[in-house]
């Protein structure tokens, strides 16, 4: 990661170019910049957009942006690979406990999910009743003392 940190640096400088205006250019803070061209991964919480960065920097240079990027990939692979396997496991074994210790509801502390039963079953009651009063609305707009209406309207 240093040499291609120092690569961008130095075609940056050779350029003429201020980080200032790189940093206008691109729309990437300056402090991101500066972190860049020092090679301080650990300021970054994400690799994918330090990538990104990384790429538009050298293609903002003139640099070949693929090669770079395959470079930062190469690196990686090294840096990851020398991470130990029970370390990895270590890590995951704790990332699993915090959200098993998440899913734990204590009824002072959190609200219980609610049960989405009920309301489906005041919805499906309430449109029972609507329907029925409806139908009931109909035939008494069709009725005329407790005659249908067809029936009326014929003997006139």
């Amino acid at each position: 990661m240093e040499e291609i940190a120092e690569l961008l640096r130095e075609a940056r400088e050779e350029s003429g170019i201020e980080l200032e205006e790189v940093s206008k250019d691109l729309e990437i803070s300056e402090i991101i910049l500066k972190n860049v061209e020092e090679g301080k991964i650990g300021s970054f919480k994400d690799i994918f957009t330090l990538k990104e960065y990384i790429s538009s920097y050298a293609k903002y240079l003139g640099l070949d942006s693929e090669k770079i990027i395959d470079e930062f990939n190469e690196y990686l692979f090294e840096y990851t690979s020398r991470i130990p396997i029970k370390e990895i496991e270590k890590t995951i074994e704790l990332n699993t406990k915090e959200t098993e210790e998440e899913k734990i509801i204590s009824p002072y502390t959190l609200n219980r999910p609610k049960n989405k039963k009920g309301i489906y079953i005041f919805i499906y009651i309430l449109l029972l009743i609507l329907v029925v009063l409806a139908i009931f609305w109909s035939v008494n707009q069709i009725t005329v003392d407790k005659k249908s209406a067809y029936v009326v309207s014929y003997r006139k």
